[in-house]
């Protein structure tokens, strides 16, 4: 497992001996994961440390951030004792208006002075009272996260206005805000999301909640990030939402260090050869036992399919820049194969590159904001090399040795366009597959951190060797870059 590349964030609720399943771990499972977090070397963070990594402070060593949600009584009862056994720490995101509330299941004000003066225990906002789902309609049928949703006003027979949401939600924020300080704990830096439901149906959505937030904390976290989140680094601070590996009743101590090796942060080279990695490979949207073999030439190749992608440990690549990508592609013919390379992928600027016999066609962006930044035609070839690099400032692209695109990045939105690689293949009817004959990654000279802005310099394009690192696909989708058919 990596080293020294920046924390994952584990989220828990309650623990306690027979509590509500399935977000309540017993005790001995606490005491199990625990000890396996030690005896891998993980260290944890308080909630002040994990925010100056989100600033860009790099974290040393193996690290972990442990949050849990709601201020259940089980913490101080029976979680305290195993973090104080461990040397461990960890935050906690309460409800205020539910503390002291359902004497034996929330915490008390008393018990929450005693953890903080423990020095183990942090405090930070989970809402005041809006941990709950209201009705959004007369009749009560329909009901929403009272965070996110503009709600009914059954005196008025109507939903509450844009306005009138901003000002509810905001109340609410700041009477949490203020009865954490009011009771001598230091301003929560952090929000847990309530359910981890951060958009809601209306135009009072995403866009006004998020304002809000950014307000009054650093970053907020959710447990649902969809299939591939990013990790707490340059990214995720730069969309204001972190995610977090969640912790239920049935998560084994292995089950959460698969969890762990699955979303650590990777840096680029750390894998130098990605398609000797087959493990670490995705294929979205393609059958069952589709393997990198389709991609090197190995095969098999699912039958009735003419396009194939491929991602590469999307979670842990979330945060690369820095790097030069190398492939040495083969097997192209005439105009009815092609493969693509995509670079930033799932970042909020991802370049494709779809190479054929003769053509090249470089893209940036997603949807409808996509946009075509090179076209060149090539001296047509079974075989070409393909060299990309990425740097904090630019993505360059070079085929058989020459540069053909530079796409810049502009400065305000270096830390969102980050993100890893994915590869595609095309087939339209050619006798043969195209093949990555290699793929290697080479990391920056300079250091490579979630804050990092290391460069990656061009330097002579390699024919030879074996596999590569690579990274999530694109929001575009690697398949959609295959398909491009490229000028000739």
């Amino acid at each position: 497992m990596p080293r020294g590349t920046g924390p994952v964030v584990l989220a828990y609720h309650d623990v306690r001996p027979d509590g509500e399943r399935p977000y309540t771990v017993t005790p001995t499972a606490f005491e199990g994961h625990l000890a396996a977090l030690r005896s891998a070397g993980y260290r944890t963070l308080s909630t002040a440390e994990f925010v100056r990594h989100l600033r860009g402070e790099p974290v040393p060593g193996r690290t972990v951030y442990l949050t849990f949600d709601d201020g259940a009584q089980g913490l101080w009862r029976h979680a305290d004792r195993s973090l104080a056994r461990y040397g461990m720490r960890a935050a906690v995101y309460l409800i205020t208006g539910q503390v002291g509330e359902r004497h034996g299941y929330y915490l008390s004000w008393e018990e929450v002075r005693r953890m903080a003066s423990s020095g183990r225990w942090d405090f930070q906002s989970h809402t005041d009272d809006l941990h709950r789902h209201l009705p959004l309609d007369a009749a009560g049928a329909r009901r929403g996260p009272a965070l996110t949703e503009r709600l009914w006003l059954p005196a008025e027979s109507r939903r509450e206005t844009s306005a009138e949401y901003r000002a509810r939600v905001a109340a609410d924020l700041d009477r949490s805000i203020g009865a954490i300080t009011a009771h001598g704990l230091p301003r929560p830096l952090l929000f847990a999301y309530p359910f981890s439901e951060s958009h809601g149906s209306g135009p009072a959505g995403a866009g006004d909640l998020s304002g809000l937030l950014r307000q009054r904390f650093t970053a907020a976290l959710t447990n649902h990030g969809g299939p591939h989140p990013p990790g707490a680094g340059a990214r995720a601070a730069a969309e204001g939402t972190v995610q977090r590996l969640e912790i239920t009743t049935g998560t084994t101590a292995a089950d959460l260090m698969a969890g762990l090796a699955e979303r650590t942060p990777r840096r680029p080279g750390d894998a130098p050869r990605p398609l000797a990695d087959p493990g670490g490979w995705d294929f979205p949207g393609a059958p069952a036992g589709t393997g990198v073999g389709a991609f090197t030439g190995a095969g098999p190749y699912p039958a009735g399919r003419e396009h194939l992608s491929a991602e590469y440990r999307p979670s842990a690549t979330a945060d690369w820049t820095g790097y030069a990508a190398d492939a040495d592609v083969r097997a192209l013919h005439a105009d009815t194969n092609g493969v693509s390379v995509t670079v930033r992928v799932h970042g909020t600027r991802p370049v494709a590159v779809a190479l054929s016999r003769a053509g090249l066609r470089v893209t940036e962006g997603t949807g409808s904001g996509r946009r075509t930044v090179a076209r060149a035609r090539l001296e047509p070839a079974a075989r070409h090399t393909l060299r990309i690099v990425v740097s904090a400032r630019s993505t360059d692209v070079y085929v058989d040795g020459r540069r053909r695109a530079r796409v810049a990045v502009p400065a305000d939105a270096a830390a969102g366009a980050r993100g890893g690689i994915a590869l595609g293949v095309r087939n339209d009817g050619a006798p043969h597959w195209p093949a990555f004959r290699t793929l290697t990654i080479a990391a920056a000279d300079g250091t490579w951190g979630p804050g990092g802005t290391a460069d990656a310099r061009p330097g002579p394009v390699r024919t030879t060797g074996q596999g590569a690192t690579g990274g999530p696909a694109p929001t575009t989708g690697p398949a959609e870059a295959a398909r491009e058919r490229t000028s000739r």
